[in-house]
């Protein structure tokens, strides 16, 4: 006789629901609106590009969640649980959500290997080498793995990134966040990051990017989703986005993109 699973309310869903929804999502910092009735949904194998002006709440947006930020008002979703402020319902969308920041944020007193084996040790209980097989199997993903035995410190910062990418994935999410995972690189170790991510999309991934890579967005995206003043202001498919935007603040916006490109 099958086991019958005990679920929070929101879980039981269909297949083809949305993976995140976002409702009327609003955050403040002290007196400073950082998200306004904010409304999202992302399916299943969506690639998201988050692009906006600086201070325009992207990156909050994203931080929210994972509940690297609490939100004031609204709700989110992720994968039919509801975000609360519970430790079950953050640590059940945490393990199902994985994070690429700007600053790599890896352990320099681990080496790469280790780096990407602690959290599946920890979170999902599971044994060293099925922890390193799995880390082994994604560092090659990221074409790294020759590196699994250096220190975060003795690799570039391309390198350090594609690392943090192959943690994430560790942990098998439903999701990829990326906060500009490029914008501190040189520019020369940009490629590298950036084709990680498109190979990463081509293999389904759900993504939910930050990213000033209009070119990245033009290759991977489905959908486009300018931000200013912590609203979404327009959301098209990339065709429609570049060459016909139809906010004043998303043409402004481009015009200055483009011509710095």
């Amino acid at each position: 006789m099958p086991s019958t699973a005990t679920h929070t309310v929101d879980a039981p869903h269909a297949a083809d629901a949305p993976l995140i929804v976002m409702e009327d999502v609003n955050k403040w910092y002290g007196a400073y609106h950082a998200l306004r009735d904010v409304n999202l949904s992302v399916r299943r194998g969506e690639k998201i590009v988050l692009c906006g002006p600086s201070g325009s709440g992207k990156s909050t947006l994203i931080r929210c969640i994972n509940h690297l930020e609490t939100i004031k008002s609204g709700r989110i979703t992720v994968d039919g649980v509801r975000l609360d402020d519970s430790t079950r319902s953050v640590d059940a969308v945490r393990s199902e959500v994985g994070m690429v920041f700007q600053n790599f944020n890896l352990f320099p007193h681990m080496t790469v290997l280790q780096n990407c084996t602690l959290a599946p040790m920890r979170v999902r209980g599971v044994t060293v080498a099925a922890a390193e097989a799995t880390a082994k199997r994604f560092l090659e993903r990221v074409r790294i793995a020759e590196h699994a035995h250096k220190y975060p410190a003795q690799l570039s910062g391309g390198q350090q990134q594609r690392v943090a990418i192959a943690r994430a994935l560790c942990m098998e999410p439903k999701v990829m966040l990326f906060d500009e995972p490029t914008s501190a690189l040189d520019p020369e170790m940009v490629k590298e990051v950036l084709d990680t991510m498109v190979s990463l999309a081509r293999d389904g991934m759900t993504m939910v990017c930050v990213t000033h890579e209009m070119g990245f967005a033009r290759q991977v995206a489905d959908r486009v989703i300018f931000m200013a003043d912590g609203q979404i202001l327009e959301q098209a498919d990339p065709e429609s986005f570049f060459r016909h935007p139809t906010h004043p603040r998303a043409r402004s916006f481009l015009g200055e993109i483009l011509a710095h490109h």
